[in-house]
C-alpha cells in the first residue's frame, strides 16, 4: 500500500476538543467547590467551629481569654517574626515538650488528671 495514495483523515473537532480549556476550568471549579463543601461540613460537624475564637462573631469573647493558665504560657499569635520571637517560641515549646516526654505513656494511667497536670490540689 502506498502512503501517498491514502486519503488523509479529516475529522471535525468535537465539542470537547473545541472547549477543552473551558471544560478544564469548569471541572477545576467543581472539584474545588466539592472539597470546600466537604471540609466545611466536617468543620461544622466536628464541633471545631464552636471552638474557633477567630471568627468575627466571637470578637467580644476574645478579651476574656486568659493568656496564662498556671505554668502554661500562650505564645502571641500576632507580632513580628524575628530571632527573639523564634527564641521565645522555642523555649515555650521545649518547656511543654519536656512535660510531654516525661509522662510514662505505657504505665499507670497516662490520661489521669494528675498526669495531664489539670488536677485541682485539695
Amino acid at each position: 500500500m502506498d502512503r501517498q495514495t491514502a486519503s488523509p483523515i479529516t475529522d471535525q473537532p468535537t465539542f470537547k476538543d473545541k472547549h477543552r480549556f473551558f471544560l478544564f476550568i469548569v471541572g477545576s471549579i467543581g472539584i474545588a467547590t466539592t472539597v470546600v463543601v466537604a471540609s466545611m461540613s466536617m468543620y461544622n460537624g466536628s464541633g471545631a467551629a464552636q471552638l474557633d475564637l477567630s471568627r468575627p462573631g466571637y470578637k467580644s469573647v476574645r478579651s476574656k481569654i486568659t493568656a496564662n493558665d498556671g505554668d502554661f504560657q500562650n505564645y502571641s499569635s500576632s507580632g513580628v517574626i524575628d530571632k527573639n520571637s523564634i527564641k521565645e517560641f522555642r523555649s515555650l515549646f521545649d518547656r511543654q515538650s519536656q512535660k510531654t516526654k516525661s509522662v510514662d505513656a505505657f504505665g499507670g494511667d497516662p490520661l489521669s488528671p494528675e498526669e495531664l497536670g489539670i488536677a485541682v490540689p485539695i
